[in-house]
């Protein structure tokens, strides 16, 4: 406060006394506080520029008094944390979320699978295959990513012709999402499994070789549905050519 005054008021120096005591040091004091708050009220009547030079160090240039240095204790102000009370889904990231489910879903088909192929007259596969519960569970799974991928133009996407038809530029756009391609591929493997359980199915009612078909599910349904019927077709001729012949 000594240094703001003597800069603030340059012509006034102050005499030591015998003690070695500035003895106008009090009354610098008092006028370099009775300043600092003329000045606080005349920055806002007077057009003034301002400017912060250093910590605690204050400019100010006016026409009527020229420039002036006002030192100021810096006053650190402490803002309160707020916490969010935003209801978040996940801690995951979008792609975190559809690289797991899309995982998830890969592995939870592969236990049916296998049993269909290596075990297919198996009282255990026979009576797993006969539950709905594993789609259930992908159905659920797909529900939770169509939710998290779905905006407001996926159904403009879907339907972008005028015929309210989809178009290849659309879906190819809307599978652009990571989001999106982890729902379709959940989607894909119910429809698959299912299409496996069907063959399976119909191949222990007709006692027809399925595992090769079951087999072409997993990654090629459309290609192993063909299959089976092409092999139900072979096993039905071959057993009618055995009842001519005897």
């Amino acid at each position: 406060m000594f240094l703001s005054s003597c800069i603030s008021h340059p012509l006034i120096s102050p005499k030591i006394s015998h003690f070695g005591q500035p003895s106008n040091l009090r009354r610098n004091v008092e006028v370099d506080k009775r300043f600092t708050s003329a000045l606080e009220t005349r920055s806002t009547d007077q057009p003034s520029q301002q400017a912060r030079i250093g910590a605690g160090l204050l400019g100010e240039w006016s026409f009527a008094r020229g420039t002036r240095l006002v030192i100021r204790p810096k006053v650190s102000t402490f803002i309160p944390f707020r916490k969010s009370f935003e209801v978040q889904a996940s801690w995951l990231t979008t792609s975190q979320i559809a690289s797991n489910m899309f995982t998830l879903g890969t592995a939870a088909v592969l236990p049916f699978y296998t049993l269909m192929v290596f075990a297919p007259k198996a009282e255990l596969t026979k009576k797993t295959m006969e539950s709905g519960v594993p789609f259930i569970v992908l159905g659920l799974i797909y529900a939770y990513l169509l939710y998290l991928s779905w905006t407001p133009e996926t159904l403009r996407l879907m339907f972008a012709s005028k015929y309210l038809l989809p178009e290849l530029s659309g879906m190819a756009k809307m599978f652009s999402s990571e989001m999106t391609l982890a729902s379709a591929w959940i989607h894909l493997l119910a429809v698959d499994l299912f299409a496996a359980r069907q063959v399976f199915h119909d191949g222990l009612q007709n006692q027809i070789e399925t595992r090769h078909s079951v087999s072409l599910c997993l990654l090629f349904c459309p290609i192993g549905i063909v299959t089976h019927f092409v092999t139900k077709a072979l096993a039905e001729t071959a057993a009618g050519d055995r009842h001519r012949m005897h």
